[in-house]
């Protein structure tokens, strides 16, 4: 079979587990050793599409390759697998279950045992290992936020930044599959550049230089995933930014709405407060405004004595005109003189009240006798002056006045 890309996938695809069907398909690969560098590459494309379990058949294909050209003393194999036999070895060692792990451990073993790789690159290729079983190791353990906690323990990530986070692990793959890249293309072109070392014969001179030319090539297009890798990042990371200057200027004019109306607030209320200290001091007296004082409290209502008003508050209430008493001359000619009782009560009692008047007004008149044997009651008048004279044409007849003198004396 003439050698071509699609027969060199043919073959790798048609591969199995069997010990035949390894060694068979090594055979034709080293048969066609001058494209050797383009086989190693095809090789790692199959491996990376392969689910995990196939892979472990695709290191043991290398492991065969690498040997039998070792043996042979043919470098052009181990040279074209050197730059990525550590990445290839890594991609199937992770997330294979440990039986698979197991074996692709020993076949590294067999590897630094006999010397099939130079030292650095068998150093890289295990330290590689190494770190995937620390980092299967710590999920292990259930460090915070690991299986152990269960999914919920685990920080949930903002739906925003969810394209950030699968842009930054694909970022750090590239750098990672770039830096072996880059060392190992490095490190070949020291070895083949170096004045010091001499050049080796001109067919094994010009496979070396080829070797080189796909090492470099292939670290060139490592940095360029890497590249490709951190454009996204970065252009993500400005959607997230242009994103988040927009929401910023809108909560800005939102602040600036929101202390505006507060302001409008604040001297609505100092109005208000204004006005009623303007209502409150109209009450108050023009001393109290003056002072600042508080109003005075009201006068307490004025509650009307008991007693009677005295006589000379109410003056129209009595007359000032002499009372004529039983026995009293109420004559002209007797008016004309001073009564001396009137005048003896008045002078007595200038200014009594009321109810003071009425009770000495009541002494004066003398207490009418009651016959206790039940006869008639009469008022026994001792003196005749107490009568004014009855006589004369506009009196009463003189029989009824000496009856009763009579009846006065008896």
């Amino acid at each position: 079979m003439a050698y071509t890309d699609d027969a060199v996938l043919s073959k790798l695809s048609a591969l199995n587990e069997t010990h035949e069907s390894i060694a068979t398909t090594a055979q034709w690969i080293m048969f066609h050793r001058r494209h050797a560098a383009q086989t190693v590459h095809l090789w790692l494309t199959k491996i990376r599409d392969l689910p995990s379990p196939k892979r472990l058949n695709m290191i043991y294909l290398a492991n065969e390759v690498t040997q039998q050209s070792k043996a042979r003393h043919k470098d052009d194999f181990l040279q074209a697998f050197s730059p990525f036999i550590a990445d290839a070895t890594a991609l199937a060692y992770k997330g294979a279950s440990p039986d698979i792990q197991g074996k692709l451990r020993r076949v590294v073993d067999v590897w630094r045992d006999r010397n099939i790789f130079e030292r650095d690159i068998q150093d890289a290729m295990e330290a590689r290992l190494n770190e995937l079983d620390k980092t299967r190791n710590t999920s292990k353990v259930g460090g915070f936020g690991g299986p152990m906690f269960g999914a919920s323990a685990s920080p949930s990530i903002p739906a925003e930044l969810v394209p950030l986070v699968a842009t930054q692990q694909s970022l750090l793959k590239c750098e990672n599959l770039a830096k072996t890249a880059l060392s190992n293309a490095n490190s070949e072109y020291d070895r083949l550049i170096d004045p010091a070392n001499s050049p080796p014969a001109p067919p094994v001179y010009a496979a070396r230089l080829h070797g080189l030319l796909k090492s470099l090539a292939n670290a060139e297009g490592a940095v360029k995933e890497g590249i490709k890798a951190r454009k996204e990042l970065l252009t993500a990371m400005e959607k997230i930014v242009t994103t988040n200057r927009e929401a910023l200027d809108t909560e800005e004019s939102q602040l600036s709405e929101v202390r505006s109306r507060k302001a409008i607030i604040e001297n609505r209320k100092q109005e208000v407060e204004l006005a009623i200290m303007g209502s409150n001091s109209k009450e108050q007296s023009p001393g109290d405004r003056a002072s600042g004082s508080p109003a005075p409290e009201p006068a307490r209502p004025q509650v009307e004595a008991l007693t009677p008003p005295h006589v000379q508050d109410h003056d129209g209430l009595y007359s000032n005109a002499p009372t004529a008493y039983i026995g009293e001359d109420t004559s002209p000619a007797a008016a004309a003189q001073p009564n001396s009782s009137t005048t003896h009560h008045q002078a007595a009692f200038p200014s009594a009240p009321g109810i003071e008047m009425l009770s000495h007004l009541a002494s004066q008149y003398q207490s009418v006798p009651v016959n206790v044997n039940g006869s008639s009651k009469k008022r026994k008048i001792e003196a005749s002056d107490d009568f004014p004279d009855l006589g004369g044409d506009d009196g009463i007849d003189e029989d009824v006045a000496e009856i009763l003198r009579k009846d006065s004396h008896q």
